[in-house]
C-alpha cells in the first residue's frame, strides 16, 4: 500500500503522451460547456408548469378571499384590529399572492423581490401587527394554497405547486424578519434619542406636559415613587456595557430611563416604593465607580430635585473616602455644602436645624455645647450646670427629633454643619 502511494506520487507532474491524453484533452472542453449549459438551464428555484401558472392567475382573487376568511376565523388579534389596519393586512395578503404568481412565472426572479410584498404597507403596521402574527399570516397562506392545489394546479402537477409554495414561503419568512428587524433598529434609534431628551429635560428641571408624554411613549408608567441614581465612570462606556446596564435595570424595576454623560451615568428609576434592594442588586452592573442615590420622590415631576442632589453628591463624594457604595445624597450634605450646593444648605436647615429649634432652646444649646467640647459628656454637663444623665437624655432627644445621632462621629459632623447653616440663616440677635 505504501509502495503504491509512493509510486503515484512519483508520477505526479509527469506528462503522458499516449492516445488517452488526446481523448481527455478533447473531452474536457466539451464536458465544461455541457456543465455550463446545464447550469444555465437550471432555474434558481422550482417553478410550476405554465398551465398551473395560468390557473393561479384566474384563481388569485379566490385565494386572497379564502386566506382572509381563514385568518378572520382563526386569529383573535386580526378581529381586534381596526378597519384600517385590517385593510392594510388584506393588501399585504393580496400583494403576497400576486408576487407568488409573478415569482412562479419567472424562474430567475431573485429572492429579494419577495420584500416587495411589504412595500405597500406603512411602517406603522409593524407596531400593530407583531412578527409572530405576520408569520401566522404566512403559514395560513401556505395552508390555503396547499388546500387549493388540486383546483389551481394542472392535473398531476400538485407536487410542483407544493414545492414552489414551500420555497416561496421560506423567502417571505426571511423577508418578514428583515422588515421587522429594520423597523426595530429604527425604533431603537428613535427611542434612544427620545430617552436622551427626557433625561436631559429632567437634568435641566424642564418639567412639563411634553416631558410627561415623551416619558410615557418610552413606557414610563409613573406609578409609585421615583428616584435618581448617578454612577461615576472613568471612561465612556462601550456598547456592551451600556446594554448590560439596560438589561439589568429592566429586570429590576418597572420604569427605567438612562442617560450617559462623559464621566457619569444618569439613571431614573420608578414604579417601586423601596428602591434600596434594587439599587444594591444593580451594583455589579455599574462597575467600580461611586454610586450616589438621590432622595426618593413622588414621581417623574419631582425627579429633577432627586437628580440634582445625586449629581451634587457625586461631585462631593471624593471628600469622604469612607463613603459606602451606594451612598445616599443626603448622607453627603456636608460635602455637598463644600462644593457650593445650595440645596444641601436648605436641606440641613429644614431637616435638622429647624426641628431642633422647635424642640426647645435647651436641646439646641446642649447640641452646640456637646459638639464644641469635642463630644465630651461630662464636660458638657459641667458647662451647662446639669447632671450628665440630663445631657444624655437631651442627646437622645436630638436623635428622635432629627434622626442624626450626635454620639456618632460622622453624624456629629453633619449636625455641626447643620448648626452653622442654621446660624447663618437666622436673623441677627
Amino acid at each position: 500500500m505504501v509502495q503504491g502511494l509512493e509510486l503515484l506520487e512519483s508520477y505526479k507532474g509527469c506528462e503522458y503522451h499516449g492516445p488517452m491524453a488526446q481523448t481527455q484533452s478533447q473531452s474536457a472542453p466539451a464536458a465544461a460547456s455541457q456543465a455550463a449549459l446545464a447550469k444555465a438551464k437550471t432555474p434558481p428555484h422550482p417553478v410550476p408548469c405554465a398551465t398551473t401558472v395560468r390557473r393561479l392567475h384566474s384563481h388569485r382573487d379566490r385565494l386572497v378571499t379564502t386566506l382572509l376568511k381563514r385568518v378572520d376565523q382563526e386569529y383573535d388579534w386580526y378581529r381586534a384590529l381596526s378597519a384600517k389596519d385590517r385593510s392594510w393586512v388584506g393588501l399585504v395578503a393580496q400583494q403576497a399572492i400576486s408576487r407568488f404568481i409573478a415569482w412562479c412565472e419567472d424562474p430567475n426572479a431573485p429572492a429579494a423581490s419577495s420584500q416587495e410584498v411589504f412595500a405597500a404597507a406603512p411602517a406603522e403596521l409593524t407596531r400593530t401587527v407583531s412578527l409572530r402574527q405576520t408569520l401566522q399570516l404566512v403559514r395560513s397562506g401556505v395552508d390555503v394554497i396547499e388546500s387549493e392545489a388540486a383546483v389551481v394546479s394542472a392535473p398531476g402537477k400538485a407536487s410542483e405547486l407544493h414545492d414552489a409554495v414551500l420555497r416561496y414561503s421560506r423567502e417571505i419568512a426571511f423577508a418578514t424578519a428583515e422588515v421587522y428587524a429594520r423597523a426595530a433598529e429604527l425604533r431603537g434609534s428613535w427611542d434612544a434619542r427620545l430617552e436622551a431628551l427626557v433625561v436631559d429635560a429632567v437634568l435641566r428641571g424642564d418639567i412639563g406636559p411634553s416631558l410627561l408624554s415623551r416619558a410615557a411613549a418610552l413606557g414610563w408608567g409613573d406609578q409609585g415613587r421615583a428616584v435618581a441614581v448617578v454612577v461615576g465612570i472613568e471612561a465612556p462606556l462601550g456598547e456592551r456595557s451600556v446594554g448590560e446596564i439596560r438589561h439589568a435595570l429592566r429586570r429590576a424595576v418597572p420604569d427605567m430611563l438612562v442617560g450617559f454623560l462623559a464621566d457619569r451615568v444618569l439613571v431614573l428609576l420608578g414604579g417601586l416604593d423601596d428602591f434600596k434592594p434594587a439599587v444594591e442588586g444593580l451594583i455589579p452592573a455599574f462597575g467600580e465607580g461611586p454610586v450616589v442615590v438621590g432622595p426618593t420622590v413622588a414621581g417623574l415631576a419631582q425627579l429633577p430635585r432627586s437628580l440634582a442632589a445625586a449629581n451634587a453628591g457625586l461631585d462631593a463624594v471624593g471628600a469622604w473616602p469612607g463613603a459606602p457604595r451606594p451612598v445616599e445624597a443626603d448622607e453627603l450634605l456636608p460635602e455637598r455644602l463644600l462644593v457650593g450646593d445650595s440645596a444641601a444648605a436648605a436641606t440641613l436647615r429644614a431637616t435638622i436645624y429647624d426641628p431642633l429649634v422647635a424642640a426647645g432652646k435647651d436641646v439646641l444649646l446642649t447640641l452646640a455645647t456637646y459638639l464644641e467640647l469635642g463630644r465630651s459628656l461630662e464636660g458638657s454637663a459641667r458647662a451647662l450646670y446639669v447632671h450628665p444623665n440630663t445631657v444624655r437624655y437631651r442627646l437622645g432627644k436630638i436623635t428622635e427629633v432629627c434622626g442624626w445621632d450626635p454620639t456618632d462621629p460622622r453624624e456629629a459632623y453633619v449636625l455641626q454643619h447643620a448648626l452653622a447653616c442654621g446660624r447663618l440663616a437666622a436673623p441677627a440677635g
